[in-house]
């Protein structure tokens, strides 16, 4: 497992995540008052979460976790970022909603929860999970192990295929790599600010303006039947496999066309792409 590759992920993500932050407003307050930072897509593949107990795995600063306890979830976040996760553990205490967070490496979270015989009814990813998984085996395994029988996964995930493109839509990267690194010389950038209030549904602040972090990344290229072969392999069974026209808060490649509820598609003219990726997998009892 190449730990030096998840070693300078946690430090270009440990130097985004304060402007991150900075471009939203009191999200305290909006938790409070009953908003949430879910979308529709992943609320309707997660079903009803009242008394399930639930891992986001990669959660970064937790607004998604805690929105997703708000539904009646019992949540664990896990998230490399130390910063991201005192981010959410300080949210989870400003909000007034109960959650844990755990500031592990994904794959060592795995064995510590395997080792303590940690379960869950629903172990969710989404939303830029799938490039820093460096070895899909271990993380599908690792998914298996901690589900109880009869658990599910639940991811939404930006489509591979487009990420295939550069931001002016050039093609600028290889559909999959097979789990070499693909080195990166840019860091985690400032996408929140760039997306505006569609990621920030508490209320777009200005915030740092400019940012360039200075630690590059180590990403992984996975195509949908990796991922799906890997989910297979660890004995999990596919129930939902669903590609959407659009993305989500996420204006990911100049002149996408806005749609309703905060969603980007591809410009107009431009003939329809997959730009996400649904999948639903549970574990037999």
């Amino acid at each position: 497992m190449p730990i030096d590759a998840h070693e300078a992920n946690r430090r270009s993500w440990n130097a985004v995540t304060p402007a991150h932050q900075s471009h939203k407003r009191d999200q305290a307050g909006f938790l409070r008052a009953g908003g949430s930072t879910l979308f529709p897509d992943e609320v309707e593949l997660l079903g009803d979460l009242r008394g399930r107990r639930l891992v986001h795995l990669q959660c970064n600063c937790g607004q998604d976790t805690l929105s997703l306890a708000r539904l009646g979830a019992e949540v664990t976040g896990v998230d490399i970022a130390d910063l991201a996760v005192e981010e959410a553990r300080a949210l989870s205490a400003a909000s007034g909603i109960p959650a844990r967070f755990d500031r592990a490496d994904l794959f060592d979270w795995f064995v510590d929860a395997r080792t303590r015989g940690r379960r869950f009814d629903v172990a969710f990813s989404s939303y830029g999970f799938l490039g820093w998984l460096s070895d899909l085996g271990v993380w599908a395994r690792g998914v298996a192990d901690v589900l109880e029988p009869g658990g599910r996964f639940v991811g939404l995930e930006f489509h591979p295929f487009a990420f295939v493109f550069g931001p002016s839509w050039d093609r600028a990267h290889p559909y999959q790599t097979g789990g070499v690194a693909l080195e990166e010389e840019v860091g985690v950038g400032d996408y929140v600010g760039a997306s505006g209030d569609a990621l920030a549904p508490s209320g777009f602040e200005e915030g740092v303006v400019g940012f360039e972090n200075p630690h590059p990344t180590r990403e992984f290229a996975w195509g949908v039947g990796d991922l799906l072969t890997a989910l297979l392999d660890a004995g999990l069974v596919l129930e939902v496999v669903r590609e959407y026209p659009y993305a989500n808060g996420w204006r990911g490649f100049e002149g996408m066309a806005p749609l309703p509820g905060q969603r980007w598609t591809v410009p107009e003219g431009t003939p329809a792409l997959p730009l996400m990726l649904g999948v639903v997998a549970r574990k037999p009892r």
